[in-house]
């Protein structure tokens, strides 16, 4: 009895101690995680094999894992730049981007669990820089948003694409101008909208007044045609052929009389 003491106290310290070495060594890697593992004694970073995947690991108590989220992230950017002629704007945009999965272990060594605010975001900004630097506020304002947005997901993808880094895409939400010059553009686009307007409205009746004397000229022509093809005598048999056709229906009730030179014949009752 007197020996259990002694035997008991060096087993619950090994007790304690397994559970605190398998604490140690336990490492769970969620959904949508990766992990790098860190061998303080053998080599530091993991970078010939790829990293952990999801689900239950275990490990030396003395090394350590960095886990990492490998799914598509978002992140957004307020950036103010200079347009072609000096003017400062302001771009608001979201990147999507995410690390390469098998190069997980290269991107901690070299650029760190901070590779967002190191690498990702200074490579949009310069190329937000550079990019809208070839624009004037106009063209940001109106027409070349678009394109504008291509151009900095095409030089930032060039920039992050050898820092182990995808960058999926680049969405700019919002340009922002001083407002004095978007008062001044919205303006001029109103005055051009009017003279479109107005432009539009003088073609158009220059194209119904070109139809209207084509059709003029039409009737014209056909009038003075008919003019000249009736003589005297087509005149008078066409009376005589109506006359007749007349004298024939069994009910007129109609009395025709020939003036000037014709000499149409006078029908009265239905004989």
């Amino acid at each position: 009895m007197e020996r259990l003491p002694k035997i008991a106290l060096p087993v619950i310290f090994l007790f304690i101690a397994g559970v605190i070495i398998v604490s140690k060594s336990a490492i769970t890697i969620g959904s949508g995680e990766a992990g790098v593992l860190y061998r303080t004694f053998a080599g530091g970073v993991v970078t010939d094999k790829p990293p952990m995947s999801e689900g239950f690991h275990l490990v030396a108590p003395w090394n350590k894992v960095y886990v990492y989220e490998v799914r598509q992230q978002e992140r957004f950017e307020q950036m103010k730049v200079l347009s072609s002629n000096g003017l400062e704007i302001q771009i608001d945009a979201s990147a999507w981007f995410q690390p390469k999965y098998d190069v997980l272990g290269k991107l901690h060594q070299e650029k760190s669990e901070k590779y967002v605010e190191r690498i990702l975001l200074p490579a949009i900004r310069s190329a937000a820089r550079s990019v809208v630097g070839r624009y004037t506020p106009e063209q940001l304002y109106s027409t070349k948003r678009d394109a504008i947005q291509n151009e900095i997901y095409v030089e930032t993808k060039n920039i992050v694409d050898d820092q182990y880094i995808q960058l999926n895409e680049i969405l700019v939400r919002d340009v922002t101008l001083p407002p004095t010059i978007r008062e001044a553009i919205e303006r001029k686009l109103k005055q051009e909208q009017t003279a479109l307007e107005y432009e539009f409205r003088l073609v158009t009746a220059e194209k119904e007044a070109q139809k209207q004397r084509i059709e003029a000229k039409g009737k014209a022509d056909a009038n003075r045609i008919l003019s000249a093809s009736l003589t005297d005598k087509i005149l008078q048999d066409k009376g005589i052929d109506a006359t007749m056709k007349l004298a024939e229906s069994p009910n007129a009730k109609v009395v025709v009389v020939g003036s000037g030179e014709s000499g149409l014949p006078l029908i009265l009752g239905n004989n």
